[in-house]
């Protein structure tokens, strides 16, 4: 999160049912957490000039979104979506409660939610996150019977929880991601010979093609048409070694459909083109004297 010292000022927070909702992009200089109780809607984050990445939220899930970050909520009109939004940002220490930095210090999840600098956020609540915004929207409707103390008392444990809840994600998704980038290599050992782009990699595991993407890449070093292209040059590899499968072929059965594309990614491969690689082989192979 941006700027964390002193206490959490709640901003703005409302109840609301979106439908047919198209929001423009935004920004403000407040951390906002937008929690969907019924129905289905999208995020569309900015994460960078150029770069739109898109969210969608069901019943159960929230996102935070960190300051100055631009984002908008889209709502389609077939399917209305209630929300609980809550945006706070830090203001100067005022009375005797301990402020966010103070509290962190105590908490090593705490720290990490505050130090974090991703955009946003998206996590799946078991209903105490909710009931935490609940409580804190009802405390700050009470107006004039309000209590500053207990609504610093709220944000701190809502802070918390999201914290503990951001730490156990983290935990089960690794595990997740793994599962995933395996299936992925499966599906790419048992298809390289057709074609194949990102999208239906995706599919084949039920998930968006950009953060599959991410994943593969985190957890593998490579990106997934990388890792495509080494299975498809180490199937021409033992073709060309082991079969007698004419060269104008081997494209084919790797799933590369333009020989000249085929020569251009084997010589980037070994050094060597499809023709050499095959005759040094063999020379090679050859070359060796024959046990009596």
């Amino acid at each position: 999160m941006t700027e964390t010292n002193g206490h959490p000022h709640v901003m703005a927070y409302y109840f609301k049912q979106w439908q047919g909702f198209d929001m423009p992009f935004h920004r403000h200089d407040a951390t906002e957490i937008m929690y969907t109780i019924q129905g289905y809607c999208e995020v569309e984050i900015q994460t960078h000039p150029s770069h739109i990445e898109k969210v969608a939220l069901k019943k159960g899930e929230f996102i935070i979104i960190n300051a100055n970050v631009p984002h908008r909520l889209i709502v389609g009109a077939a399917n209305p979506c209630r929300m609980l939004n809550v945006e706070f940002r830090f203001a100067p220490n005022k009375g005797v409660f301990p402020s966010i930095q103070q509290l962190a210090a105590e908490d090593n999840l705490l720290i990490s939610l505050l130090e974090s600098e991703a955009p946003y956020l998206v996590l799946r609540d078991g209903d105490e996150v909710y009931h935490i915004m609940k409580s804190l929207v009802l405390e700050l409707d009470k107006a004039a019977a309000r209590s500053q103390l207990m609504v610093q008392l709220l944000i701190a444990q809502l802070l918390i929880r999201i914290a503990r809840l951001w730490r156990e994600t983290v935990n089960s998704g690794e595990a997740q991601s793994e599962r995933y980038v395996k299936i992925s290599m499966e599906y790419l050992h048992q298809n390289y010979d057709r074609d194949i782009q990102v999208k239906d990699i995706a599919a084949a595991v039920n998930l968006h093609p950009g953060y599959l993407q991410r994943i593969f890449k985190s957890l593998t070093g490579q990106t997934l048409m990388a890792y495509l292209t080494v299975i498809r040059m180490e199937k021409a590899k033992m073709l060309l070694l082991e079969t007698d499968v004419p060269i104008s072929g081997i494209c084919d059965y790797i799933g590369v459909g333009s020989r000249q594309y085929f020569h251009m990614l084997f010589k980037d491969y070994t050094g060597l083109t499809p023709t050499d690689f095959r005759k040094s082989m063999h020379a090679e192979k050859w070359s060796y004297p024959e046990r009596s």
